[in-house]
C-alpha cells in the first residue's frame, strides 16, 4: 500500500490546490480520499456534475462520500448538450470535452491549479474515446500516472476503508441507448427507474438497454442464476413493463461492454 501512496503523492504534491472530477465511483473516490490524506483537505475540491444522464442515486452517493471524506464540494448543472443529444458515435468524446471544459472553468474560479480525473492504467489498454478530450484539455490522471490498475485501486480503497472498494462499474445512462437515436429525458428516466428496480431486487451489475418499446436487461454473469427464479422474473417484468415498455427481455449473454459499438469502439 505504501508504494501506491508514494506514487500518488509524487504526482499530486507539486500542486498547491487540486480539483477532482468526482463521480462517486471506485476510481474517483480513491483519488479524492488519497488527495485529501496526502495534501490536506483544505487543498482539495471535488466537482460533481448533475445531469439528466447521471443517475440520481449516483449523484446522491457522491454528495455523501464527499461529506464523509471532508472536502469542499462544488456541484455543476449540465443539461444534455445538443451535440450529445443526437447520440453520434463520438458522443463520449463530445460529452467529455463539454463537461470537462465547464469543470475546468469552475475549478479555476476556486483556485485549483489542476483538475484531476480517475482514469487508471487499465483504461489505457481499452479504446476510450473520452480520454482524447482529457488529454486535449490538460486534465491530470494521477492514478494512471502512478501506474495503478483497477485491482490495485480496489485494494487501496479497501485499505482506506472506503465503501466503494467493491462497487460495480457504472457508466452514464447515455450508454444504454443505440448510437444515432435521439436522446430524450423521458428515455433516460425510464432507464434509470428500470435499473433501480433491478437494484431494489438485489442485483448489482445491471444495465437496461433501451430499444424503443423493448427493455433489454443485462446483469452480471455471476448473478444470472438468481434471475432464473420465475416468480422474481415475473415481478421484474411487470414492474419494468409499467414504465412504458411493451417488451421486457433478458439478454442471455449477461452484462457486456460495447454492445452498441461499431469498429471496436467500447462503451460501458
Amino acid at each position: 500500500m505504501e508504494r501506491y501512496i508514494e506514487k500518488l503523492k509524487a504526482v499530486l504534491e507539486p500542486y498547491e490546490k487540486v480539483g477532482i472530477a468526482f463521480s462517486g465511483g471506485v476510481d474517483s473516490t480513491l483519488l479524492l480520499k488519497a488527495a485529501a490524506e496526502l495534501l490536506g483537505r483544505e487543498r482539495v475540491v471535488a466537482f460533481t456534475v448533475k445531469s439528466p444522464y447521471i443517475p440520481e442515486w449516483e449523484f446522491k452517493e457522491a454528495v455523501e462520500l464527499t461529506k464523509a471524506i471532508g472536502v469542499a464540494h462544488r456541484l455543476i448543472g449540465l443539461e444534455i448538450p445538443e451535440a450529445v443529444r443526437h447520440n453520434p458515435e463520438d458522443r463520449c468524446y463530445l460529452c467529455k470535452r463539454i463537461l470537462f471544459e465547464k469543470m475546468i472553468a469552475v475549478a479555476k474560479e476556486t483556485g485549483c491549479q489542476v483538475l484531476c480525473d480517475g482514469t487508471n492504467f487499465d483504461d489505457t489498454k481499452d479504446y476510450r474515446p473520452g480520454l482524447k478530450a482529457l488529454t486535449e484539455l490538460g486534465v491530470l490522471s494521477p492514478l494512471k500516472e502512478a501506474g495503478m490498475t483497477k485491482a490495485q485501486i480496489r485494494e487501496l480503497s479497501s485499505y482506506y476503508g472506503l465503501p466503494t472498494w467493491d462497487k460495480p462499474p457504472y457508466a452514464c445512462l447515455l450508454t444504454r441507448i443505440p448510437y444515432g437515436v435521439i436522446v430524450t429525458e423521458a428515455m433516460l428516466c425510464q432507464i434509470e427507474t428500470a435499473e433501480g428496480i433491478l437494484m431494489k431486487h438485489g442485483f448489482r451489475g445491471v444495465r437496461v438497454r433501451h430499444h424503443g418499446t423493448v427493455a433489454r436487461i443485462e446483469i452480471a454473469q455471476e448473478e444470472m442464476a438468481k434471475m432464473m427464479d420465475f416468480t422474481l422474473m415475473k415481478i421484474i417484468h411487470d414492474e419494468i413493463g409499467q414504465l412504458g415498455f411493451e417488451f421486457v427481455t433478458l439478454d442471455m449473454g449477461g452484462y457486456q461492454t460495447g454492445c452498441y459499438n461499431h469498429n471496436q469502439i467500447h462503451q460501458a
